[in-house]
């Protein structure tokens, strides 16, 4: 798919408030057993995995569509100490020493808001090589596994040369003081873009003061500060 066609079949996509929250579904396709995207996603997925497959790679997806249920029960497991949290220098943070404020900032650097995740659009997926490790590893996301001398090292390379002809790019490319860097992160701008512009502040807000997150007021009250620093604070395309 050239980079040039990538908008010429696509309408002004628009999803409602409760899909772009991750409240409700997008149209979705299981690409992959339990890893699922929107039709047109999957289908330029597909197409960077054959292209990938022909230079050794075997793409695969960790992460795709999330809802927002399972994106709530991680932050709430995370500011509530049922899983651990960990600064950039990856050293377990001590949640309960900080001010709820600090630890909401702690949670963010690596997991998004419920509401706000760029997964429950069904435009984002996390990647990984297979044909890199062994049958039995254990795959952890981290920067170190796509850093030059990590197992998905080449896969990082090919993607930052091949990834924008498919429509795709890396949002958290590089750590801009908001979201750590994902170099697993992949992003289908033709939507995303559009998705990005549509997640407004109300109706963020709405989605979080009605959720059952215990913090859900602290947070409506942060909101537009957070808005800026870990939504809206992105990585620009990759060679789309």
């Amino acid at each position: 798919m050239a980079s040039a066609d990538l908008s010429a079949d696509l309408t002004a996509a628009q999803l409602t408030a409760r899909q772009l929250t991750g409240i409700d579904s997008p149209p979705l396709q299981e690409v992959e057993p339990g890893r699922l995207l929107q039709p047109v996603v999957a289908e330029a997925y597909l197409a960077m995995q054959q292209a990938a497959a022909a230079e050794g790679i075997a793409l695969r997806i960790a992460s795709g569509w999330r809802d927002f249920a399972r994106q709530q029960a991680i932050v709430q497991a995370k500011l509530s100490g049922q899983r651990p949290v960990l600064d950039s220098a990856g050293q377990l943070v001590v949640m309960h020493e900080l001010p709820l404020a600090e630890q909401i900032h702690a949670v963010l650097l690596y997991s998004a808001l419920p509401g706000a995740s760029r997964h429950h659009w069904g435009t984002d997926l996390d990647v990984w090589d297979q044909a890199a490790v062994a049958a039995d590893y254990v795959l952890q996301l981290t920067p170190a596994e796509y850093a030059p001398d990590g197992p998905f090292s080449r896969l990082s390379q090919w993607l930052s040369q091949h990834a924008g002809r498919f429509g795709f790019f890396r949002p958290y490319r590089s750590f801009r003081g908001g979201v750590a860097a994902e170099p697993w992160h992949l992003s289908y701008q033709p939507l995303a873009g559009q998705y990005l512009q549509q997640l407004s502040l109300p109706v963020l807000n709405d989605a979080i003061l009605h959720s059952n997150l215990a913090a859900r007021e602290t947070i409506c009250t942060m909101l537009p500060e957070l808005y800026q620093r870990y939504i809206c604070n992105i990585d620009g395309e990759e060679h789309v």
